[in-house]
């Protein structure tokens, strides 16, 4: 049993290292950070509305290079915006199946909660759909997991237990609550905004 956990342990840390090549630092003029996810290789990135509400954009990729990102596409009623950089040749991460998830799936949340850059946190999903009485935004679909989320989440990776995308991390609706918006909702959003081009990353790139 400890052989077993052990090489658990070590297999799980080698898939939040490659989900983690995605995940970068997006601040804005008021002096905020919140986290983004490289969705296309040649500088594409989607995090929340509420993380760029305001101000000059920044982006740190997972390298450390500092670059000014615009803005593509936003929609605060589904708090996702598409960002920009110029820079090419960027590693991706391959979406998942959100609309597989069932109460109790294991998953893992990457961003810079409270500055701390990338940070990693773990639990369980609690539901998906649109039926969340206390949640945000009525009648659209969510991701609700039990895990402990912070300010500087938003906007980074859910990932499954294999390093796949499953959906943006969002805001906090409870004690170790948190909601995420689902990567079926992501791309649908892309290929209304950009073209069905970019619903999906055409390649994974580490």
């Amino acid at each position: 049993m400890t052989s077993l956990l052990h090489r658990l342990n070590y297999e799980m840390a080698d898939t939040l290292q490659k989900a983690a090549g995605s995940l970068v630092q997006v601040r804005s003029g008021r002096g905020g950070a919140g986290a983004g996810t490289i969705w296309h290789p040649n500088g594409l990135i989607v995090t929340n509305a509420h993380v760029v509400a305001q101000g000059a954009l920044r982006v740190s990729l997972p390298d450390g290079t500092d670059l000014p990102a615009r803005i593509l596409a936003r929609d605060e009623g589904l708090d996702i915006a598409v960002l920009e950089v110029d820079r090419t040749g960027l590693p991706t991460i391959e979406p998942g199946e959100s609309k597989r998830l069932k109460p109790g799936h294991w998953v893992l949340a990457l961003g810079h909660p409270w500055g701390v850059r990338g940070a990693a946190t773990a639990g369980v999903v609690i539901g998906v759909g649109s039926e969340w009485p206390e949640g945000p935004s009525q009648g659209r679909d969510w991701i609700a997991v039990s895990m402990p989320l912070r300010p500087g989440n938003s906007g980074g990776p859910l990932v499954d237990v294999r390093g796949r995308l499953l959906g943006i991390n969002t805001l906090i609706t409870g004690p170790e609550v948190g909601m995420a918006v689902p990567v079926h909702v992501v791309k649908r959003f892309l290929r209304e905004a950009l073209g069905s081009g970019h619903s999906a990353p055409p390649t994974r790139v580490w």
